[in-house]
């Protein structure tokens, strides 16, 4: 017998053969994944419901929300129900000075209107600066255009008066008259109080604009 034939070292064992990291789990590999699939961590829907509707001026739809917060509109609509049930104080709890309240097809929260005269005496009394040229601008086209929306007002004045609105919401010298059911649009009117701050009984008492207008006749004389 010849020994080089029975026992060959390079025939029975070969390492390059019978198992090769190459073919079995690479760390390269897995580190890959894990990079290209990287673990979300669970948001509090309710809480981030709670933060985006605190800034919220104008009522927001239910698909609005939902796609804020990359949540189905089935969770959404339920952590919905469940924060009015807690600000009107379901279960025991107490109700809150706030509300959650569906308006036009949308969420926005409101001051309870058990204490509407508790903020109104806050605003007259411990916020009583002068209103600025914006705010006294985008009042007078509120007051000779009412009913109208956000985007109207800002058409006429040709700027943004988002924050304008709400300065003259808190102070009371606006309020929401409805709203739009096909557009959403929150039409405003002036209050009351911008009635006795002025001193007068009515609208109809407000000076007329008309004499201050130009015909707009000129440059057409020709045009015959």
């Amino acid at each position: 017998m010849t020994p080089d034939i029975t026992t060959s070292p390079d025939i029975t064992t070969s390492p390059d053969t019978t198992t090769s990291p190459d073919t079995t789990t690479s760390p390269d590999i897995d580190a890959e994944v894990t990079e290209d699939a990287p673990a979300r961590p669970p948001v509090d829907l309710e809480r981030a419901l709670e933060a985006v509707l605190i800034v919220a001026d104008e009522p927001l739809p239910l698909v609005s929300l939902a796609t804020a917060l990359n949540s189905p509109i089935a969770a959404v609509r339920q952590s919905i129900e469940r924060l009015v049930a807690d600000y009107d104080g379901a279960d025991g709890g107490p109700v809150r000075g706030f509300e959650l309240r569906e308006v036009g097809g949308g969420w926005r929260i409101y001051v309870r209107p058990a204490y509407d005269d508790v903020v109104k005496e806050f605003v007259l009394t411990q916020n009583p600066t002068k209103l600025s040229q914006a705010a006294l601008e985008t009042l007078a086209v509120i007051a000779y255009k009412q009913p109208i929306s956000r985007g109207a007002v800002a058409a006429i004045r040709a700027v943004n008066v988002d924050s304008v609105v709400r300065t003259l919401l808190g102070r009371g010298l606006i309020q929401e008259a409805y709203t739009d059911s096909e557009t959403g649009a929150i039409h405003y009117e002036t209050s009351p109080l911008l009635l006795t701050s002025l001193g007068i009984n009515s609208l109809d008492e407000l000076p007329k604009i008309s004499p201050l207008l130009a015909d707009g006749s000129d440059g057409f004389e020709d045009l015959t």
